[in-house]
């Protein structure tokens, strides 16, 4: 299940980056400006974060099978209707189609680990799907480079638009929502499955969203996954500007030693997600320990990524952005696991509407990002502000994941404020 969530967020990554490494060569037939260049690559961040909510709520409703599959169906149809576009207009709603798609994967995901794993495992599971975004930005380039020399723009749109067709037959055969409804999923495997899970299964549908906006542990999860999000928004949109201008890397120093960073991420996500886990299976901490141990260690170690311009060497530089990246994706496979870790389980569980608040708000400071990083750069022509910038960031980060969100634990949420508490089970119950 988890292998079949990370090949979504590959493709996820793919698809969403087929449209820069395209872009030369569209402009070029479609005669597109460079003002409508910049407006077309940020469009497809304004419906993904304004969806994030929804898709939820959606999530929660129908469950991960259905909304997942029918959510890389419709981005990947929109994907591959790219090639249909006459002008920038159109261009620009293609995008924006795409970012509404695109905005139920990480919620359904979240989701399908709340339902599949226990939570000794949550975190692992999570760096692995997670690191499926590391693999489709480290394969995007040059597998989108390829279709293009060989099929032209439009067919690497359609290529890879039906690489998500296939991915939505695959999962629809496999997957089912609910362990003990899959006919493959033996007594031993669901025992395993269910462990730790709380025994809940209907006082939990009344918390809603009038109460999750008041929750304090909402509201830090959302902010703390912003602070993550203004980091990590950094190597995915000025990262090979700054080895270029600042650097001075060529084209072939860019295209081997530029995926260094990247390699490290995807090591950091599962790293990071094994050693959340290991600490809460050894029984010796608390699961509140495990989690915000490893978040704000890992946000804490994201934070060199201002040290990288201020050194005197290149190699230096690469270093510690690969420490950086793989610090901030070590912080993320706990970030993804939270929403699970307090949404009591059962009919009444708000994984999917908790983690869709919190993607939406950490995309909100992905558009902010990139935004103010060339702000800084062109203000003072180096990216050493915009680097520093980021350190401030995510130290401020753990600084929320400390004090802001309350305690980590299964069912917190539910008693995180009156409404909820008054709301759900007694506390044995919400307990487990």
């Amino acid at each position: 299940m988890v292998g079949l969530a990370f090949a979504a967020m590959a493709i996820n990554y793919i698809d969403r980056a087929n449209l820069s490494v395209a872009l030369p060569f569209m402009s070029h037939d479609l005669h597109i400006s460079s003002g409508e260049t910049g407006l077309i690559l940020g469009a497809f961040f304004w419906t993904y974060s304004i969806c994030q909510i929804p898709a939820g709520s959606l999530v929660d409703r129908f469950g991960a099978r259905l909304t997942f599959a029918f959510a890389v169906a419709w981005w990947s149809v929109f994907t591959a209707a790219t090639v249909l576009v006459r002008g920038a207009g159109s261009l620009l709603g293609m995008r924006l189609l795409l970012g509404t798609g695109e905005a139920a994967a990480f919620p359904a995901a979240t989701k399908m680990v709340g339902d599949w794993f226990p939570v000794r495992e949550r975190a692992l599971a999570s760096g692995i799907y997670d690191s499926g975004a590391r693999g489709g930005t480290l394969l995007s380039v040059p597998l989108v480079t390829a279709l293009i020399a060989a099929l032209g723009w439009k067919g690497s749109f359609l290529v890879t638009g039906g690489l998500g067709l296939v991915w939505v037959a695959v999962w629809l055969l496999v997957y089912r929502d609910r362990p003990e409804t899959h006919p493959r999923v033996n007594a031993q495997e669901l025992e395993h499955i269910q462990r730790d899970r709380t025994a809940d299964e209907g006082p939990a549908a009344k918390i809603g969203w009038r109460v999750l906006l008041r929750s304090r542990t909402v509201w830090g999860l959302g902010i703390g996954f912003a602070c993550q999000a203004y980091v990590i928004y950094f190597f995915i949109t000025w990262f090979p500007s700054y080895l270029v201008e600042d650097r001075g890397f060529d084209l072939l120093e860019l295209g081997f030693l530029g995926t260094i960073p990247g390699i490290a991420g995807f090591v950091g996500s599962w790293l990071g997600g094994w050693l959340s886990d290991r600490i809460v299976a050894s029984g010796r901490y608390s699961l509140n320990v495990a989690r915000k141990g490893c978040i704000v260690v890992g946000m804490a170690l994201s934070a060199v990524v201002g040290l990288a311009g201020i050194t005197p060497e290149a190699w230096q530089a690469l270093a510690l952005l690969s420490l950086a990246f793989a610090g901030v994706s070590f912080a993320t496979s706990s970030i993804l696991a939270v929403p699970a870790d307090i949404s009591p389980q059962g009919t009444g569980s708000v994984t999917g509407a908790v983690a869709g608040f919190q993607n939406a708000i950490s995309n909100l400071a992905g558009i902010v990002s990139p935004a103010a990083i060339g702000f800084l750069k062109d203000a003072t022509g180096t990216f050493v502000p915009g680097l520093l910038s980021a350190s401030g960031v995510a130290l401020a980060g753990c600084l929320v994941y400390m004090f802001v969100v309350k305690r980590i634990e299964p069912g917190s949420l539910a008693e995180d404020v009156p409404e909820a508490a008054v709301a759900a089970a007694p506390e044995a119950a919400v307990r487990g």
